[in-house]
């Protein structure tokens, strides 16, 4: 299946963007360590919550997460201080993104783990059991899934957890989430040098914990605004706050750079209220910035500032090559098929001259099993008629209404075989 776009004269809209993604999955793993039985309110309805949802409630001898990465290493840590015997599986894509860091300092703490078929890759074989606990070190250059995942069960160990990590520590607004979310719950949890956290040995409390929503999935709201060319352009999104823990919240800041103004109705910290956007300056004439703390946020703005005219250079995506597909290459392929020919530097990094070529007439954008290929590409279409998107059923890995939410924008979309 594949959508075609086209964007309205002007849009006018109020949306009610998705719960957090981010920190539902981090809520219902603290959860189900306090053994409550009231659910967090306003849980994302996205797949990758939804699978830790249903594998919390029926815990199943095999538990399918899918291709829902954070579910896999979330879910691992929390199988290996839960009584019990699992197999872990997901999509072929997530049996091809590594896991070892996370299996291997589990294995350190005493967990009982096993390689179902490639060394340091799903499936896995889970023993549940109660962990001493105690010192570990990490990379954490790798991902930041793996450090949360270890920060969650830290509390119910029976000596804590001291973690030093090595490296670049990368994502590090995502540590900081998981530490605010574990304290809310009643952790005692802190940064206790540059690069070690203490976890104490005390067990979680029971909390009526709500979600904000989410403010990566505002990212593609802020790219249409910044790319539509109407003259009465404002978009109002509701349920963010200011001063939001979610890293991907930066996104205000980045995009003022490229010309998008930020209001907000309620600037009281901490409080749910809504959000106003409006074009309001010229762009910079050149972005360069370093993503290794909102890798996530990376696939907006290699399609914006093109699209804007904006040179760019930006680093810290080393990430990217480990994702739902290798973001790296997918930018590259997708971006000549608008006309823009983007360059990488070791995996690592992604630069824009203003080199061009030949655009295609009417652009298919392929979305690689994933959801931000497809919600960043979409509002491409306030400057590219005929944009076509293939497989558009991705974004409901985290934002199931993003396609009803662009129509009630104001944009057609007919469905193409």
């Amino acid at each position: 299946m594949t959508y075609e776009l086209w964007a309205p004269e002007n849009v006018n809209t109020t949306i009610n963007l998705p719960a957090s993604k981010s920190i539902s999955n981090r809520a219902l793993i603290i959860h189900a360590l306090t053994g409550s039985k009231t659910l967090p309110t306003n849980l994302s309805d996205c797949d990758d919550t939804e699978v830790i949802i249903r594998a919390l409630n029926e815990m199943p001898d095999v538990i399918d997460i899918k291709a829902a990465g954070t579910a896999m290493r979330f879910m691992t840590a929390y199988l290996a201080v839960t009584l019990g015997e699992h197999t872990i599986t997901g999509t072929q894509r997530m049996k091809e993104r590594p896991i070892g860091i996370l299996v291997d300092a589990l294995r350190h703490l005493g967990a009982d783990i096993e390689y179902v078929d490639k060394e340091g890759f799903p499936p896995l074989h889970i023993k549940g059991r109660m962990l001493e606990g105690g010192s570990i070190t990490v990379n954490g250059s790798i991902s930041s899934q793996y450090i949360s995942a270890l920060l969650m069960i830290g509390p119910i160990l029976e000596k804590g957890l001291e973690m030093r990590l090595l490296g670049d520590i990368i994502s590090r607004p995502y540590i900081d989430l998981t530490l605010c979310t574990m304290r809310d719950f009643g952790a005692e949890v802190d940064w206790t040098g540059p690069d070690i956290i203490t976890v104490k040995a005390k067990p979680y409390v029971e909390s009526q914990y709500f979600i904000e929503n989410d403010w990566s999935a505002a990212s593609y709201w802020y790219e249409m605004t910044a790319l539509h060319r109407g003259d009465d352009n404002e978009i109002c999104l509701n349920g963010l706050t200011d001063g939001s823990k979610q890293g991907d919240s930066t996104v205000r800041y980045l995009f003022s750079l490229l010309g998008v103004k930020t209001s907000f109705d309620d600037s009281r910290k901490g409080v749910p209220t809504t959000v106003h956007l409006k074009r309001s300056s010229p762009p910079v004439p050149r972005m360069e910035y370093d993503f290794i703390n909102q890798p996530d946020l990376a696939q907006t703005f290699v399609v914006t500032c093109p699209l804007m005219n904006v040179p760019f250079h930006f680093k810290g995506l080393s990430t990217l090559k480990i994702k739902e597909t290798d973001r790296i290459k997918a930018l590259k392929t997708e971006m000549r098929k608008l006309g823009y020919v983007i360059h990488d530097v070791k995996g690592k990094e992604l630069y824009w001259n203003g080199e061009r070529c030949e655009p295609q007439a009417k652009p298919v954008i392929d979305t690689y099993n994933d959801h931000r290929m497809a919600m960043a590409f979409a509002p491409a279409a306030c400057l590219i008629p005929f944009l076509h998107i293939s497989h558009p059923e991705v974004v409901t890995k985290s934002y199931p209404l993003f396609w009803n939410d662009l129509q009630q924008a104001g944009f057609s979309i007919n469905e193409t075989p």
